[in-house]
């Protein structure tokens, strides 16, 4: 078969060569995506996965006002500005099919009454099912039934109390308020240009009611996709900005319609734009860096929330912002610099401790402007945060080592967890809400246990730094786990754990003296007292059983890999040429992306599909 060569990166041959023989960077075009269907596949006990199809998306190049890099020397200590790999948010607007409702599990997270003496006495209970359309992040309600308990407990609103952040009213309920600018006929230096598709009218008119919509960054450009589209290569709308490189986006999923898409952008320069897809409109916050100057590693719409999110800045700050307030120059509030000994508003060191720095709380009283809250955690980046399941807690990774978990809803620091070596890159909770995942630039992936503070296993089967680690929901069940991790090294890996199945190295039943499971029972008998962890927790005093007094201390050190089992994964595979970004799984197929912006999709087993459908699990 006779398959047309590539498009051109170049003008014409002759400005090619006169750029080469002058030393200079040769002038770019731009191109379109491309999709593909390589042939490729991969078997795991469940049956084989084929490789469906391949999307590369056209990298934009340089913008003129940007300095051509010649000759780029990988050992300069220069700045180079942020970047990040291919990142994908999808979209159903229909309400498609949910795992089954035993996957669905989300248990409050604080720690129980009763003190378990078996990792595994948990599972006697379902301790909640979701009441979401089968997303980690759909409502605030969760049916909790702890031990003892068969009441239904509610997750309250981020800022419940707070009258100052109530979304203003409109008349029409159904209606939603829109950005103030239109992006087509913008004249702001950060939007280099929009294109918008000829025919974006008659493709959202003709499209499946069960159509996935893709958004998407590479590079300094996004795009608006339709993979239901037999033209899926062909984009919806095409944004290029000046200079910024968007590094992080979500999609509201409370406010999702017909004729409404919410997206939150974070850039590299620190700046946010709430763009709504549908009108074409969008506002531009932390204008100029007038809250942070930092680049926004991570953003998230706060579960439930219609005009909050939550942005991971790389100063080790994350800050709450509202969409529809206006910025203002952000001064620590008084009571929060009591403790700056020189009077000045300069920042404090702070070392990674037993609490978090609120320097602006959600029940603050001045809510006028942005920002709504500002939370210190570390000097260094933060990588990666993930909301818990039960829409009550945050896992937050970060550059220094650690992965915090945070009572994100009192403000509160729970537990802080330390990586072997290096920095953690990526976070992810399970279905049931039992569970962490971390992975880091140890090639490790974590697994942990937070309501009895523990590590459960390492996952070793990356060859270099992890980038992105996801559940499979529709492999979950109350006993086994599902997940897939990529990184750096251009590997795919699965891999399946039950927590009965994983045995430590005997080694580690002669270690009992400081370590973690030891100090379990103490920290629960502390928390039942109603204690505040994340606030001076670390001077604190307990009284034991036999009267003597312990410190105790929410800041877990590393166990010793003599001390924990190792798992191995199911399936490693070399998924991509470049390193891999970015993995999730859809009821059909597992999706990654790369660096350079190549997203794959790889379909199910048929088999494993019709298991599903047969109600076999």
């Amino acid at each position: 078969m006779f398959v047309l060569p590539p498009p051109p990166r170049y003008p014409t041959q002759a400005a090619y060569n006169a750029a080469v023989a002058a030393g200079h960077a040769a002038p770019l075009i731009e191109t379109n995506n491309i999709l593909s269907t390589p042939e490729d596949q991969f078997l795991v006990g469940e049956g084989t996965y084929v490789l469906k199809e391949d999307l590369l998306l056209a990298t934009p190049p340089p913008h003129p006002s940007e300095a051509p890099v010649v000759n780029p020397n990988p050992l300069s200590t220069n700045p180079q500005p942020a970047s990040a790999g291919t990142k994908v948010s999808l979209l159903g607007l229909d309400g498609r099919r949910a795992p089954p409702t035993f996957y669905r599990f989300a248990p409050t997270f604080s720690l129980p009454r009763t003190i378990a003496e078996h990792p595994n006495e948990w599972r006697a209970s379902n301790d909640a099912k979701r009441s979401s359309d089968g997303e980690a992040r759909g409502t605030s309600v969760s049916d909790a039934r702890g031990p003892g308990s068969a009441t239904t407990t509610y997750a309250p609103a981020f800022g419940d109390g707070n009258a100052l952040l109530a979304p203003e009213k409109l008349k029409d309920p159904n209606k939603r308020r829109k950005p103030k600018n239109n992006m087509t006929k913008s004249n702001s230096s950060f939007i280099s240009r929009v294109i918008i598709s000829e025919t974006l009218s008659k493709k959202m008119a003709d499209r499946p009611t069960d159509g996935i919509f893709a958004f998407a960054n590479v590079n300094r450009a996004f795009q608006w996709l339709d993979l239901s589209s037999s033209t899926k290569a062909e984009y919806l709308t095409k944004i290029l900005f000046t200079k910024a490189h968007c590094l992080s986006h979500d999609i509201n999923t409370v406010t999702k319609g017909p004729n409404h898409i919410d997206i939150i952008m974070g850039f590299s320069t620190g700046e946010i734009i709430w763009w709504e897809a549908m009108s074409q409109r969008y506002t531009r916050l932390n204008k100029n860096g007038v809250i942070n100057k930092t680049p926004i590693s991570q953003i998230r719409w706060i579960p439930g929330a219609e005009n909050l999110f939550l942005a991971a800045h790389m100063d080790g700050t994350l800050v709450v912002y509202d969409k529809e307030k206006e910025d203002a120059i952000f001064a620590p509030e008084e009571e929060e610099m009591e403790g700056n000994e020189n009077g000045n508003d300069s920042p404090r060191a702070i070392e990674p401790s037993d609490k978090i720095t609120v320097l602006k709380s959600v029940h603050s009283k001045n809510q006028k402007t942005n920002p709504v809250a500002v939370w210190k955690l570390s000097n260094q980046r933060i990588n990666a945060f993930q909301f818990s399941p039960d829409n009550r807690h945050l896992a937050v990774v970060s550059e220094d080592g650690t992965m915090r978990i945070i009572d994100y809803l009192k403000e509160e620091l729970l537990g802080l967890y330390n990586a072997y070596y290096g920095g953690f890159t990526c976070v992810c909770w399970s279905p049931d809400g039992k569970y962490v995942l971390t992975g880091g630039q140890d090639d490790l992936i974590s697994i942990w246990y937070p309501q009895e503070t523990t590590l459960i296993a390492r996952c070793q089967g990356h060859q270099s730094w992890v980038t992105s680690v996801a559940f499979d929901p529709w492999r979950c069940d109350e006993k086994n786990y599902r997940f897939g991790s990529v990184g750096e090294d251009c590997r795919l890996c699965l891999w399946d754990f039950n927590v009965g199945m994983l045995h430590k190295p005997k080694t580690s039943s002669n270690r009992q003296r400081g370590s973690i499971s030891s100090r379990v029972p103490t920290v629960h008998r502390t928390d039942t007292q109603g204690t505040s962890p994340g606030r001076g927790r670390a001077g604190s005093t307990v009284s034991a059983a036999d009267g003597d007094t312990e410190k105790i201390s929410i800041n877990y050190p590393v166990e010793p890999r003599s001390n924990v089992a190792i798992l191995p994964p199911v399936l490693t595979k070399v998924a991509d040429k470049d390193p891999l970004s970015w993995i999730t799984f859809t009821e059909d197929s597992i999706m990654t992306s790369c660096k350079i912006g190549h997203i794959r999709t790889w379909s199910r087993p048929s088999e494993s599909l019709t298991q599903l459908d047969s109600g076999d699990l």
